[in-house]
């Protein structure tokens, strides 16, 4: 059983966000280990970008930062290795497809493996074009994570049935960032994912309470949160390596509370 089966192995698992470099790599190096003690079943590690399409004005910001900060490409895959030592848990970049296409799709997998990475999110490779990394991160044993949307209706079998890892469901329509309401009817679909597979279906986009934790990770096995997390690093910079651990123990708890 790999990492990412693990993480959400007879349990809910709590999933975090955290822009790599933000506010510079240090802080990053010592942030995710302290996550990952504070209860975080699986990191995401967001590769700063200069147009990420996905991402809300706090992610936006995030990433701007960290490339002010002079984070690169190969800086993060260095600080993800020495990490990997030091934790157990899944560590998963989040992406986009330039930065992969950039720095070479076969080389960029196999760096993935060589560090540590458990598995990617491409958010701007559609399901039908997963062809253009799918082999790469197959013969470097790194999963290629799969997402879906309220919009992908009748694709949610085809992409369910082919899924790695875990599947990525995006609560709401538009871009990340936090959300007062998550109207959408997430139960329906994760039944239409589970009437075709058992692949661990996660919920993310707008968490950022507790309540919200709660109730999403009530009707999937796990609760992503990306933005609130950033707003924190936002706010108190190298100091926030406390008050993050402080914001994951309480989402942990309510996600275990279900």
């Amino acid at each position: 059983m790999n990492r990412i089966s693990r993480a959400f192995e007879n349990q809910k698992a709590f999933i975090a966000f955290v822009t790599g470099g933000d506010p510079d790599l240090e802080t990053t190096e010592a942030l995710i280990p302290q996550m990952a003690a504070a209860g975080a079943d699986l990191i995401e590690i967001g590769i700063p970008f200069s147009d990420p399409i996905a991402e809300g004005i706090v992610i936006q910001a995030a990433d701007e930062r960290a490339l002010s900060a002079g984070t690169t490409t190969d800086k993060l895959f260095d600080m993800v290795k020495r990490v990997r030592g030091k934790v157990d848990v899944p560590l998963v970049f989040m992406t986009y497809i330039n930065p992969v296409y950039t720095y070479g799709t076969d080389k960029f997998a196999k760096r993935c493996a060589e560090c540590g990475i458990d598995g990617m999110i491409i958010p701007d490779v559609p399901f039908e074009e997963r062809e253009e990394v799918s082999g790469a991160c197959e013969a470097a044993g790194v999963e290629l994570i799969s997402m879906i949307a309220p919009t992908s209706h009748e694709r949610i079998d085809r992409i369910a049935k082919q899924a790695k890892g875990f599947l990525y469901c995006v609560s709401s329509l538009g871009v990340t960032g936090v959300r007062s309401r998550i109207t959408t009817n997430i139960k329906d679909m994760v039944d239409r994912v589970k009437a075709v597979s058992d692949i661990p279906c996660a919920i993310g986009f707008g968490i950022s309470t507790p309540e919200q934790a709660r109730e999403m990770a009530a009707v999937s096995d796990g609760a992503i949160v990306g933005s609130a997390i950033v707003r924190i690093i936002a706010q108190h910079g190298k100091d926030c390596i406390e008050p993050v651990c402080r914001y994951i123990r309480d989402m942990k708890a309510a996600v275990l509370a279900v």
